[in-house]
């Protein structure tokens, strides 16, 4: 795995805080409440014994999930899966919770997060943290020898995490073969569990993350190419998101997250744009497999796999009781999906768990939380448009700090998507379009060193290596525009 680092110096982001508008404190209630709360006492059933684990990145304290795995007597596996229990801490119609609506979901951004919950609770008493008991909502699933799941359980549990593991050091440990116990069937199971995610159609795009790391006085920006563990580990939460879904379509009543399936004219497009791109599509190969065996690192996989993210529009949040929604499905998953397992970053992970438990205990759905499962979708979709502005905005800002000092340089970089062809205007038949501006040719590029996506101007073949020049680089606007040399 090759990691792409270029220093940045130290930069303020209060400025995109104050664009987003994302609150600096909590109010003096709600910390009040939370602080109250973090003494709550953990549920009956004990189930300290399991040797449950956390893998998130090293300096996270936010821990939502802690995963034991184990195979089973008669055959086949036994995920148990430690989700960070939020509910006792969180008052039905008290200021937390109305500030929890409020925010949404924890914001992320390189000089510290906005936390959805105060951090008495998100890194103290209701994380997952290690040698510590916490309350926890704990998924069992059964799997026979295939993956298919054969039994679900959840339950409130008390809990205790054994360890703080990190990505980089559970794949060191694959790659050595010295994996820990409670995780060593990770990469059979999740190799399993994707097998059979590309058997239903699931889509995924292994495209390589721009990350901003801190590093003494400045920043890092990072290309980091997804590790196989990381996307085992996701295979966990998907499995426990899709036993989720399966509780409460048959119960008629939740909140799943949702995505159109690719159209088959999107497909289509993307079949020409393969060719076009000179990357071999064999007929009978199904998308996502097809987006699986693709080399990203190569600049014809890379543009490749971008004209695939025309797949993936739609994603949002369905809420519904009594009447099932017609097309409950999430086309990347490929199957009935919802949003479980990060209750302490996300909203709608805590009330989705609580429909859950009630239903699979036999007992009714509370009146509060069926109040809330409908106004749900519209603010986790907005929330996640924050989200995505702030993780955006960050990286352009970095972008155009690290390149402003560079404007007139020309830099190696591949094409990976070109803007479609402006319409000719219409004719008025009396020189009307004279004095039009004209838009040039353009589309995006991935520079090399630094690790820049950016917009560049000019007629650019798509999927090919390119020389490209400089000309704007402006922190102040967050903008960085390339032009063909």
């Amino acid at each position: 795995m090759v990691i792409r680092r270029i220093l940045a110096p130290r930069i303020d982001f209060g400025g995109l805080r104050r664009e987003l508008d994302l609150p600096t404190e909590f109010p003096p209630a709600a910390l009040v409440e939370a602080e109250e709360a973090a003494g709550v006492a953990p549920p009956e059933l004990d189930r300290t014994d399991l040797p449950l684990v956390t893998i998130d990145p090293p300096t996270s304290r936010d821990l939502d999930q802690a995963v034991c795995l184990a195979r089973r007597a008669g055959g086949g596996y036994r995920v148990h899966y430690a989700i960070a229990d939020v509910v006792p801490f969180v008052r039905p119609g008290g200021a937390l919770e109305a500030e929890t609506w409020r925010r949404g979901q924890t914001i992320y951004l390189p000089d510290g997060k906005v936390p959805l919950h105060p951090t008495v609770l998100s890194e103290g008493a209701a994380s997952l943290l290690p040698d510590v008991v916490r309350p926890a909502v704990l998924w069992t699933i059964d799997l026979d020898a295939d993956g298919a799941i054969t039994e679900v359980d959840v339950r409130r549990a008390r809990v205790r995490s054994r360890a703080k593991l990190d990505y980089a050091g559970v794949q060191a440990d694959v790659d050595a073969g010295t994996v820990p116990e409670p995780v060593a069937l990770l990469p059979e199971i999740g190799a399993l569990l994707v097998e059979r995610g590309l058997d239903r159609g699931a889509v995924n795009l292994p495209l390589p993350e721009q990350e901003i790391e801190p590093h003494g006085d400045g920043w890092r920006l990072v290309l980091r190419p997804p590790r196989l563990i990381e996307d085992y580990n996701a295979q966990i939460s998907l499995l426990t998101g899709m036993a989720a879904a399966g509780i409460m379509l048959a119960g008629r009543i939740g909140l799943l997250r949702t995505m159109p399936a690719p159209r088959p004219d999107a497909v289509e497009r993307l079949r020409v744009a393969a060719a076009g791109l000179g990357v071999d599509w064999p007929a009978d190969l199904a998308v996502g497999r097809m987006l699986a065996a693709v080399d990203p690192a190569d600049p014809r996989g890379a543009a490749f796999l971008d004209q695939a993210a025309e797949l993936m529009r739609g994603a949002g949040y369905t809420a519904f009781d009594g009447d099932v929604p017609d097309d409950p499905g999430h086309g990347g998953v490929a199957a009935p999906y919802a949003h479980v397992t990060a209750p302490l970053r996300r909203l709608a992970d805590r009330y989705a768990t609580e429909v859950c438990l009630a239903l699979h205990a036999g007992e009714p759905v509370p009146d509060w939380l069926r109040a809330a499962l409908p106004k749900m979708p519209e603010l986790m979709t907005s929330t996640d448009r924050v989200a995505s502005a702030a993780d955006r905005g960050a990286i352009d800002l970095v972008e155009a700090v690290l390149l402003r000092d560079r404007v007139g340089e020309e830099f190696d970089a591949a094409v990976v998507d070109v803007d479609a062809p402006p319409k000719p205007p219409a004719s008025t038949g009396d020189g009307g379009n004279a004095g039009r501006k004209v838009r040039r040719p353009a589309g995006r590029i991935a520079i090399d060193e630094p690790p820049v996506r950016a917009r560049c101007e000019g007629e650019l073949p798509l999927g090919e290596r390119i020389r490209v020049r400089l000309v704007a680089a402006d922190p102040a606007t967050r903008k960085v525009l390339f032009e063909r040399a």
